[in-house]
């Protein structure tokens, strides 16, 4: 068994009869709400591509205070999973 190539998803390009496009692009388009934002969406396929991209987006954030929010919810949880299961912290300490 040789690997195939998996077919496309076919596209589906409604157009209302009446809808006058105006430049504003179409209604109906499904896209998520904040991808004009974003860098990491896009047309690359490979894994390691999307992780760098990510990781860059991520270490040039103009938003610090979001980092740090994020950084101090995740040790507050770590900590707290460790109180859960009884974790041992003087192993640390001499």
């Amino acid at each position: 068994m040789g690997r195939q190539k998996l077919p496309k998803n076919k596209k589906y390009s409604y157009t209302p009869r009446y809808y006058d496009d105006k430049g504003q692009g179409s209604p109906y388009q499904i896209k998520h709400k904040f991808d004009e934002f974003r860098s990491t969406v896009g047309g690359s396929k490979d894994l390691k591509t999307k992780i760098n991209n990510a990781l860059d987006e991520l270490k040039n954030n103009p938003d610090r205070e979001a980092n740090r929010r994020t950084l101090i919810i995740v040790a507050v949880l770590v900590l707290v999973f460790l109180y859960i299961i009884d974790f041992d912290l003087s192993i640390f300490f001499s």
